[in-house]
Parts: C-alpha cells; sequence; structure tokens
C-alpha cells in the first residue's frame, strides 16, 4: 500500500492570508482588463544588470535595452515612481514615467495597473534607455513595461529600520525547504552554486586535458558494492527482484579498466540510508576516477596537483580562510601513516594488536563499540575518535590495517597494511584512495571476510558482487583509483560548515498537515 505524499504536504489545506487574496483578486483584474498575467510568447532580453552599469558611459549615445526580471521594490510618486528589478545577474533601478508609459489619455491605465495591480516578487519585461539619474545610479528609463509573470505569493522582503535588517528570511529549516525563497531574497546564497558549478568545471577540466574518460554507471544495483555502507533497497516489478541506490560506483568503473580504458571518472550521485547531521546527506556527490598502470603514490601528487588546481582556478588563490584558520592547498601535502597518526595524537602503538587489545584500547579512550565490530571496525573507531580532527592542513593519512579496506592491495612492504590513503582537510576527510586490488583470488578472500563480517551483524559491511570477480579474473592491469566528496569540497572552498549550504534541495523532514 503506498503512502499518501498529501498527508506530508501542507499545500495541499491551502489557507491563503489577506495578502494572498489581494493578489489573486489582482490577477482576475489583469485579465478583466485584456493583460495576459502568464503569457506565452518569447521576451527578447538583450541585456542583464550588472553588464548595463558595468559598461555605462556618460558621454556614450544613449543606450536602448530590454531587460526582464523580478520587482524586487517600488516607489510611487505621483506621475513618476521608481522600482528595483532583479534579473539572474543583480538589480537595477527602473524609471516609470507616467506620460511615457502612458501616453496621452491612458492614465488610467498607468493607476490602474502599475500602482494596484503589480506586486514586489511578479516578473515583468521593460525597455528603455540607460541614463544616470540625479542622485548618480545608473537607472533605466522605461518606455514599455510587459506583464510577464504574477507572483500570488508575497516575498520575504529584508527591511531596515535605523540600519538594522527585520523581517528576514533567516530560519534555517525554511530556508533550506524553500530553496527557491531563499535563491531570491538572501545576498551570496546564489554565489555558493555557481562556485560549486565552477569547481566541478575546473575538475572536469583537469582530468580532460589529461586524456581521461568521463562515462556513466548505473544508479539502480542489484549488488550495493564499493564501499561500506547500508543501502536504499527498492523492487523492480517486471523483473520481480530487489535492487538498490548505488553507495559508490567504484566497481563499475573498474571493470571499465578491465575492458581497456586507460582513465576513467564520474562525478557520481550516491545514496546511503544513513544518519543526517552537518556533513551528511542521504544523497550526495562523489568524483571517482580510475587509471591504470599507476599505484597510490602517484595518486597523491596527482590529488594535491589537482586541488592546487581547483583553488586557483576557482578562488584564484591556494590560501583561504576557514573558521579560526586558514588552510593552505599549495602542493605537496604532508603525509602521514595511520598508526603513526594514532601514535602521534594518543601515544598508543597499535601496531600488531588483535582484537581483544582494540577493544581495550577503545575502553581506556572511551570509545564506543559493540560486538559487531571487527578489527577494521575498531581501528576506524580509534582513529575517528583521537585522531581524524587533528588534520586542518591537507595531510594524506596512508598505510591503513588490511582489515580496513577489503577493495585495496596488500602493502608491498608490510602485508598487514594496505596501499591506502585518505586526505584530511579541516578534520574530515576529502578523498579517499588506493593501489586497487587486482588479484582476483585474494579479492575473493576478503569479500568473503566482509560476508563474515554481515553474518556478525554488521549492516554495513560489503556484499560479495560475483561479476566484478569475474571481471577481475579476465585480468585487471594494476591501478589507483580515487574518489574525493564533492559537497565536502564544495564547504571548503565555499567557507560553509554545514553540508545543506552547498546543496540546493537537500533531504528534509516532510511537512505534516493538520489532520
Amino acid at each position: 500500500m503506498h503512502p499518501n505524499p498529501q498527508k506530508y504536504d501542507n499545500m495541499s489545506a491551502l489557507e491563503l492570508s489577506e495578502q494572498e487574496v489581494f493578489r489573486r483578486q489582482s490577477l482576475e483584474d489583469l485579465r478583466t482588463k485584456n493583460i495576459n498575467p502568464y503569457p506565452a510568447e518569447e521576451y527578447l532580453v538583450t541585456a542583464y544588470s550588472n553588464d548595463i552599469k558595468e559598461q555605462f558611459e556618460d558621454e556614450a549615445p544613449r543606450r536602448e535595452v530590454a531587460i526582464a526580471g523580478r520587482i524586487m521594490s517600488r516607489r510611487i510618486m505621483g506621475k513618476a515612481s521608481f522600482a528595483e528589478l532583479q534579473d539572474s545577474e543583480g538589480r537595477i533601478q527602473l524609471y516609470i514615467s507616467r506620460d511615457d508609459l502612458c501616453p496621452g489619455e491612458d492614465k488610467e491605465r498607468y493607476n490602474t495597473v502599475f500602482k494596484k495591480l503589480l506586486d514586489i516578487g511578479d516578473f515583468v519585461g521593460v525597455k528603455g534607455y540607460v541614463f544616470r539619474t540625479q542622485m548618480g545610479e545608473i537607472s533605466i528609463h522605461v518606455s514599455e513595461l510587459t506583464v510577464l509573470a504574477k507572483a500570488l505569493r508575497p516575498l520575504p522582503i529584508v527591511k531596515y529600520k535605523d540600519g538594522v535588517a527585520y523581517d528576514a528570511f533567516e530560519d534555517t529549516e525554511q530556508r533550506h525547504r524553500q530553496r527557491y525563497v531563499d535563491l531570491i531574497v538572501n545576498e551570496g546564497v546564489k554565489d555558493i552554486f555557481l562556485k560549486r558549478t565552477r569547481i566541478f568545471h575546473a575538475m572536469r577540466n583537469f582530468f580532460n586535458e589529461r586524456g581521461y574518460v568521463e562515462v556513466d554507471t548505473p544508479v539502480l544495483q542489484s549488488i550495493p558494492g564499493g564501499a561500506a555502507a547500508r543501502p536504499f533497497i527498492t523492487h523492480h516489478n517486471a523483473l520481480d527482484i530487489p535492487l538498490y541506490l548505488r553507495i559508490a560506483n567504484e566497481l563499475y568503473l573498474k571493470r571499465l579498466i578491465v575492458g581497456g580504458f586507460d582513465g576513467v571518472y564520474e562525478f557520481s550521485r550516491n545514496f546511503r540510508n544513513e544518519g543526517m547531521d552537518r556533513t551528511h546527506n542521504p544523497e550526495f556527490t562523489v568524483m571517482e576516477i580510475y587509471v591504470a598502470y599507476k599505484d597510490y603514490n602517484w595518486m597523491m601528487r596527482f590529488t594535491e596537483q589537482m586541488l592546487e588546481r581547483v583553488c586557483m582556478d576557482v578562488l584564484g588563490t591556494t590560501e583561504m580562510k576557514v573558521g579560526e584558520s586558514v588552510i593552505h592547498f599549495k602542493a605537496p601535502f604532508r603525509r602521514i601513516t595511520m598508526i603513526d597518526a594514532i601514535r602521534e595524537n594518543t601515544g598508543i602503538d597499535i601496531s600488531g594488536m588483535n582484537e581483544d587489545a582494540l577493544r581495550e584500547v577503545c575502553r581506556k579512550q572511551h570509545i564506543e563499540q559493540d560486538a559487531t565490530m571487527g578489527k577494521g571496525k575498531l581501528i576506524d573507531e580509534i582513529f575517528g575518535a583521537t585522531s581524524e580532527n587533528k588534520y586542518i592542513q591537507p595531510t594524506f593519512i596512508i598505510d591503513y590495517p588490511k582489515e580496513m579496506s577489503p577493495l585495496c592491495k596488500r602493502h608491498r612492504h608490510n602485508p598487514e597494511l594496505t596501499e591506502r590513503f585518505e586526505l584530511m582537510v579541516n578534520g574530515k576527510e576529502l578523498a579517499n584512495a588506493y593501489s586497487e586490488l587486482n588479484d582476483p583470488i585474494d579479492q575473493r578472500e576478503r569479500f568473503e571476510e566482509q560476508l563474515r563480517l554481515s553474518e556478525k551483524g554488521d549492516d554495513e559491511a560489503m556484499f560479495i558482487d560475483h561479476d566484478f570477480l569475474r571481471a577481475l579474473e579476465y585480468g585487471m592491469p594494476p591501478t589507483s583509483g580515487m574518489g574525493i566528496g564533492m559537497d565536502r569540497l564544495v564547504m571548503l572552498l565555499t567557507g560553509q560548515t554545514s553540508i545543506q549550504e552547498v546543496l540546493l534541495f537537500p533531504q528534509m523532514r516532510p511537512e505534516m498537515v493538520n489532520q
């Protein structure tokens, strides 16, 4: 039985405010005057607000423009009025003269339409010429005004009194739930998402210049492989099988390396059925790249060069202030083994410890544990609790114990370790990379160990992907792979402390209707 979505939608029981009733009446009044409040015709825009202001010259010939956007404010002053129009680039003042807009005897139309029926938030198109007012503000002298879309809800416009803002749209939950309003009225929000796009573009350029191929892999998967995480489960009716939203795209990208690609990457939308907090959303974006004939040492150099390049392309600098810290993305980054990192921060050497000894370390360090945790999970908990948040500057934590990395190649000098790194920045993991395991027999044993952890109750243990094992048996060349959390990278480069601020539509609890 399907849930009723209207139960969670407070829009289904619409209660109109006085302002909304007034706007709906204005809508009908426009129609009675043969003014279509939602015309279908193209409106040809020839200029944008910021460009108009930047290109204006007092001595230049008069410039005619056509511009479209929202009315954000207006001041009616008898025969002349001023309004502020906001388009996709910024805001610009409009000067509207009754005699210019409605010449002859059509004064009543001006008084009715502009003064009474148009509201803040309405979309209009205007044509006119650019000039500078006596107050020195670059403006558009309007000769023609076209209604493009009537707004039926009032905007929460920020107002000021004695230099203090009030009526601001600042409630975090409402901002995230109604991102469309947040983008309209709060300065700087749109810039975050424009910068996000530039970050993706800069990274994509870096890869493409080196000849790596961008690909797409399945979101619906029969085996949720490539990471230790709890998946979302759905059902395919026609095939009558369970399917999972992907938790990672790693195993598919490795199949492409088996198939003959030297380098592939994907900006992957992943889903994990886990908790939500300031750094986690159940739907998130990861970039993963796999390059044949490379190892994790090469990938460390590649990663630091890539991040340095992205910072320069997007910010024009490799330094940025995050909280009280100035983070430096100038390569090279520091490297330290995981065991040395724990020793550095606790004085405890966990190398060679068995599961019982690791549990004793957890008890002494007041770290929560349970019976489902194997050695890998225990070590991960110890590092996370004692060390992870200590690494503010970009630092590669390298050489993880093998129990923590079921897809990673054993270390060439120490079989108890793996050739893996995680990049820590500002106390959080930003990237994860391996010398990829390409021995199919070793990989099968690692999967079987994950199966045993699952039988102990670990609901994040990996599934056995038999088709991936078959692919490895055809032979995969030495390969290094790296994944980077794009949302966390955007948080860093835009100075945000919450992942919800860099997602246009973060997951929210449903709005409940009063029954």
